[in-house]
């Protein structure tokens, strides 16, 4: 299977990067700079890596388009917190490209090879793309934003046979969580958050979906339950394992 994911050098895109690579998927990988880019193809050496800033006005003429697609992973996110009496146009465009302008532009760029493949979009959205609070005002706007693109493109794309799935992940281990923890000045502990693998891992569950299903929508919460013993998944964690064993686990 063939797939291009964007955000894949940290959080929730590299955990799932790494799970497709270990079955032998092919890797289209999408990075903001000539740095990440080293970085992705160091890691991932079989990988196609693209280079473009997200947050930048887009030409992906420069991209070459494949023939089929069989999933397109929005991943990549930004998140600035504030009051909306603080708020700055600069902000406000920053977030609203990367979080959905950015999908929205890749996503009709691929279409093509997603229908040529009846291939999969999934869009990592978040818990503030359903419902805001304060000082998350313009995050939790672009986030909406991106499930309404989300929505028409489900409704438009349904007859060429492309599923499209929206996630919303509660709060996780990476490190944007730990850039807002910073900015809420709490503590950052990893044993209340989802662990990225796990997200990861229902992500690898809706692209693996058998054709007669869909999954419109998928909220994945932290349980508040606290890790499980290493190697266990009786609480839905299998901390103690290496990524594809994860997944294999939380998936069954």
């Amino acid at each position: 299977m063939r797939h291009l994911l964007t955000g894949a050098g940290s959080g929730i895109g590299a955990a799932l990067a790494t799970l497709l690579a270990a079955r032998g998927d092919e890797l289209w990988l999408v990075a903001r700079n000539a740095t990440r880019a080293g970085e992705l193809a160091e890691r991932f050496p079989e990988a196609q890596v693209l280079q473009s800033d997200l947050a930048e006005e887009l030409d992906l003429s420069a991209w070459p388009l494949p023939e089929r697609l069989d999933s397109l992973v929005h991943s990549a996110g930004v998140v600035e917190l504030g009051p909306v009496s603080g708020l700055t146009a600069k902000s406000l465009q920053h977030q609203f490209m990367v979080n959905a302008a950015a999908p929205a532009l890749v996503t009709a760029w691929a279409l093509p090879a997603l229908r040529s493949a009846q291939g999969t979009v999934v869009f990592v959205n978040s818990g503030a793309g359903l419902q805001a609070h304060a000082e998350w005002s313009a995050y939790a706007a672009s986030k909406f934003a991106v499930r309404a693109i989300a929505d028409s493109l489900r409704a438009e794309e349904s007859a060429a046979g492309v599923r499209v799935t929206t996630i919303y992940p509660g709060r996780t281990a990476t490190p944007m969580q730990q850039a807002v923890k910073a900015y809420e000045e709490a503590p950052y502990d990893e044993r209340v958050l989802i662990d990225p693998t796990t997200v990861a891992a229902q992500i690898l569950g809706v692209i693996d979906l058998p054709v007669d299903a869909a999954i419109p929508d998928l909220a994945v919460r932290p349980s508040g339950r606290g890790p499980a013993r290493p190697g266990s998944c009786e609480l839905g964690d299998c901390s103690g394992m290496q990524p594809p064993e994860r997944a294999s686990c939380l998936l069954s």
